[in-house]
């Protein structure tokens, strides 16, 4: 039968029952010294019982709070870049575009700010011409705030002397947030309920996963021919403005290291995107029609399709009605658009499109 921490009142009684069958006669009148001592024992025992059934959730990784889930994690998982547990947040990197007098060196270290995130440079650059120069830079804190898109502005600080334009961003990428005790709790799950079986489907997808920034990963078997190996990559944190997507960069990054695991007997291997495939919805009557309840029905499909979204997989018209009518605060609504959407192809993934709401004439 599961077990049940008794409360202290109950331990209490039990330790006082015990001791009053073992001392025939003996009496709990007062704060007599049995009656101290009993509730004194009482409650260490209740402690130790508290901390018995907390450390029972911790031996299992499903209930594990975060340090011994990283304890778990040392144990189970190996990441791409050799350490063990969880994947760690990784420092953003890449070029600026630097315009200046001829002859103007910018040393190695010069800081770089953007927002809140500061930047430095890891080579000395002399400018030989006055044309755009590239400067190879690095965050200095790790994080997905690194991240900064093509173009985006940056300021030396302080300035170079004959620096004349704006610095811009050529690229930097690359930063990944620490992982997260969801995403951690998944892959060591996964790694206990689906063993190493040397080159099975779900072995690619936990290489893919140790990969960092990569968030969700599938593997279809000879889906380009008998011996060839796909696997599909979505980087959900890494690449949120691109709606997940991943770039060149992480599929190259992904098909560097899973190249270095797999095995080699494999005929053709491949590290792809899925293809976006945007579902709209229309919502007719929806009651009550405010603001904040068609934001919390977007956030629903959202969450929905990141469940159930997978490269080639139908989307049910059952799961977007069940997503929108899961909304607190939803009484009633019409849903038009209750087909199920088919993937075109094994490689389109659904994402959410535009959502209509109209109203009839009966409302």
């Amino acid at each position: 039968m599961p077990w049940s921490t008794p409360t202290l009142r109950k331990v209490r009684e039990m330790v006082r029952d015990d001791i009053t069958a073992s001392l025939y006669g003996a009496a709990f009148i007062g704060n007599n010294v049995l009656r101290v001592m009993a509730d004194a024992m009482a409650g260490l025992a209740h402690h130790v019982l508290r901390f018995i059934e907390w450390l029972a959730r911790q031996l299992i990784p499903d209930l594990a709070e975060t340090e011994w889930l990283d304890r778990h994690g040392d144990i189970w998982l190996t990441n791409a870049d050799g350490t063990t547990g969880r994947k760690m947040a990784t420092y953003s990197a890449g070029a600026v575009s630097v315009t200046g007098a001829v002859g103007l060196s910018i040393p190695s270290g010069s800081r770089l700010v953007s927002g809140d995130t500061e930047f430095e440079t890891t080579e000395q650059v002399i400018l030989l011409s006055d044309a755009a120069t590239p400067v190879p830079v690095r965050a200095l804190d790790p994080g997905v705030e690194g991240n900064l898109e093509p173009g985006t502005a940056i300021n030396f600080v302080p300035p170079p002397i004959g620096l004349q334009d704006t610095t811009t961003v050529i690229v930097l990428g690359g930063g990944t947030d620490i992982e997260s005790d969801d995403d951690l709790r998944v892959r060591v799950l996964q790694r206990i309920r689906e063993p190493p079986m040397g080159g099975a489907e779900h072995d690619y997808v936990r290489w893919a996963l140790a990969v960092p920034g990569v968030t969700r990963a599938w593997c279809a078997g000879n889906e380009m021919g008998i011996g060839t190996v796909t696997v599909r990559i979505m980087c959900d944190i890494l690449r949120a403005s691109n709606e997940g997507f991943p770039l060149e960069e992480d599929l190259e990054r992904a098909t560097e290291y899973i190249d270095s695991v797999r095995p080699v007997a494999v005929k053709d291997f491949w590290v792809l995107s899925p293809i976006k495939y945007p579902i709209d919805i229309t919502i007719l009557d929806l009651v009550p029609d405010t603001t904040d309840l068609r934001g919390a029905i977007e956030q629903s499909l959202l969450d929905m399709l990141y469940v159930q979204a997978s490269p080639g997989q139908t989307i049910y018209g059952v799961w977007k009605s069940a997503a929108v009518y899961n909304v607190p605060g939803v009484i009633s609504f019409k849903l038009t658009t209750t087909a199920d959407d088919v993937m075109p192809s094994a490689g389109h993934m659904a994402v959410l499109g535009d959502i209509y709401y109209e109203q009839t004439d009966s409302v």
